[in-house]
């Protein structure tokens, strides 16, 4: 399986709050509707805490400030991905990302393609 892992910033006018309802509530419920289209194979969101609760483990790295939350999406394969049919995955494709410029500053939001190895656990 692939991964696609994306570390969300919210737009500045959201407070973290309002950014996580709107995530899980409205785009949430957006990618499980897309998700057959798209071939997705599993999507969990990580909402981060209040960034006080994380403030001493940060400074004791001199980390940087916490995202507002982390997506991670799995497929198949790259094959299997690429094999969604173009006239269903494009415009779903399209729709999720007008979707993400209503909340998430996709400037400071890092998004990459990985490959998990599980060192704990199943």
């Amino acid at each position: 399986m692939i991964k696609l892992t994306f570390c969300l910033v919210r737009l500045p006018h959201l407070t973290r709050e309002a950014f996580q309802d709107y995530w899980l509530n409205t785009h949430g419920p957006l990618v499980r509707s897309l998700a057959e289209a798209l071939r997705i194979r599993r999507y969990v969101q990580l909402h981060s805490a209040d960034p006080a609760i994380s403030a001493d483990i940060r400074a004791s790295r001199s980390a940087p400030d916490q995202f507002d939350g982390v997506a991670q999406l799995w497929w198949d394969s790259f094959d299997d991905m690429a094999s969604a049919r173009a006239e269903e995955a494009a415009p779903a494709a399209r729709a999720l990302l007008e979707d993400e410029r209503r909340f998430i500053d996709l400037t400071k939001s890092p998004l990459w393609w990985g490959e998990e190895h599980v060192i704990i656990g199943g």
